[in-house]
């Protein structure tokens, strides 16, 4: 096919309406999973503004504006990519293990007919499901940099990642590319693909765009801690969604995923307040989010493979782990403005890698047996995951953020950034006084 020819493909795909998979096929279709997927999507939708609440509580007034637009802009902006080209990327028919093929651009093609990795559910919910993951990835991203980043570089940044970063390595993960298919790696809704891949691009970005103005010589204290403990909350709510949706069905490994869910965020809470309280005498409200966020992201990539008693232990240790992480900032000096190293950063790669010890084929026979039922391969294969997305996400993004800011620049004037991102990129005020 020419490049002419391809292009009007594309092109119909966008103006006509898609009638591929018009009739449901019922016997395939099943109404309780379609029920249950249609409300975990809508659950797994909400974490953006939840993360936008619990990460404008954590900054200064004069950046609370400009940092929930850093949320909503991805959700925004993500869905229509997704909808154009990132599904096809990350799903779409298999190209050596690779990347998706360009088949399913503008969605052509994806309809009511049974999707190909949910054969239970409508392939166009499938899609919607999965693009709630690529919109709340980038958004993670944001807290290593607030109050500092030009919004027109944020725009620019998102597109090239979702594109040349997301979407591969959620195809290599998830699409049948060649991690799953080859490497054998486990990820059941995230740990990889979400937590560890935002972390590292946060690490990039703070190496590109530097440490706010007057950081560690003036106080730059949380100005809402009850904005980002209702974030918490929404983020809780909406991660059912998040894991248990990952099961695909509303069957008995959704309620694996829902009962792991749940006790790993409160075991991870309670670590994170315990060992606080033992070390500065008193528990904190930042401290019991900060760790129940640590015990949520830690358990993404295990919910549907371990049991709810592992799931407590692997909450735990996210929550101790976590903690020691995020204190590790002011020794290594860095600005981590939000904490998505030490949280998102340490959790998902202790969750990845806590798949190999506690993984169980008896929980769910599409998965394996980790080091503790008799399979100390599976740790290996979770370790070489691990390492090869550090190396994968840390270059690529280093690549975008470095063709960014020679086109537009990273970083806001320092005038700018004094005012404050409310007024001097958005022009308005969170507060009237």
């Amino acid at each position: 096919m020419n490049l002419k020819k391809v292009l009007m493909v594309m092109t119909m795909s966008l103006i006509l309406p898609n009638i591929a998979g018009a009739q449901e096929q019922g016997a395939t279709i099943n109404s309780g999973d379609t029920a249950w997927m249609l409300i975990s999507t809508a659950l797994v939708t909400l974490m953006t503004p939840g993360l936008a609440l619990f990460y404008a509580g954590m900054v200064r007034k004069k950046n609370v504006l400009g940092t929930i637009m850093h949320s909503f802009i991805m959700l925004f902006m993500v869905s229509v990519i997704w909808v154009l080209w990132g599904y096809t990327l990350a799903f779409g028919p298999d190209k050596a293990g690779i990347i998706g093929g360009p088949e399913w651009f503008g969605l052509n093609g994806v309809g009511q007919e049974p999707a190909p990795l949910a054969p239970t559910v409508p392939h166009l919910l499938f899609m919607m499901f999965q693009g709630t993951f690529a919109v709340i990835t980038p958004a993670l991203i944001t807290g290593a940099f607030a109050e500092r980043i030009k919004f027109s570089a944020l725009i620019m940044f998102t597109v090239l990642w979702i594109t040349f970063v997301y979407s591969p390595l959620c195809h290599w993960v998830w699409g049948g590319g060649w991690m799953a298919t080859q490497l054998g790696t486990l990820d059941f809704a995230g740990g990889i693909v979400v937590h560890i891949s935002s972390a590292i691009a946060a690490l990039a970005a703070i190496l590109m765009i530097g440490k706010r103005r007057g950081y560690g010589v003036e106080p730059m204290l949380p100005h809402n801690l009850p904005m980002t403990v209702l974030g918490l909350a929404l983020l809780w709510f909406g991660w059912f969604g998040f894991n248990a949706g990952s099961a695909l069905t509303s069957g008995g490994l959704a309620s694996v995923a829902f009962v792991t869910t749940n006790t790993a965020a409160g075991a991870a809470a309670m670590s994170w307040m315990v060992i606080e309280w033992l070390q500065r005498g008193k528990p904190t409200a930042l401290g019991a989010v900060s760790g129940a966020v640590a015990g949520l992201a830690g358990i993404t990539p295990a919910a549907g493979f371990v049991s709810p008693l592992s799931s407590i232990l692997i909450g735990m240790i996210a929550g101790l782990l976590c903690y020691v992480g995020v204190n590790l900032k002011s020794r290594f000096n860095y600005d981590d403005s939000l904490d998505v190293i030490g949280i998102h950063g340490v959790s998902g790669t202790w969750g990845t890698l806590a798949v190999g010890l506690f993984a169980s084929a008896a929980i769910n026979p599409s998965g394996k047996d980790g080091l503790f039922s008799g399979n100390p391969s599976l740790l290996l294969t979770q370790f070489a995951a691990v390492i090869i997305s550090y190396v994968f996400v840390f270059v690529s993004t280093f690549i975008i953020l470095k063709l960014v800011d020679w086109i537009v620049g990273l970083r806001v004037k320092d005038g700018e950034e004094f005012i404050g991102l409310d007024q001097s990129l958005h022009g308005e005020s969170a507060y009237t006084q």
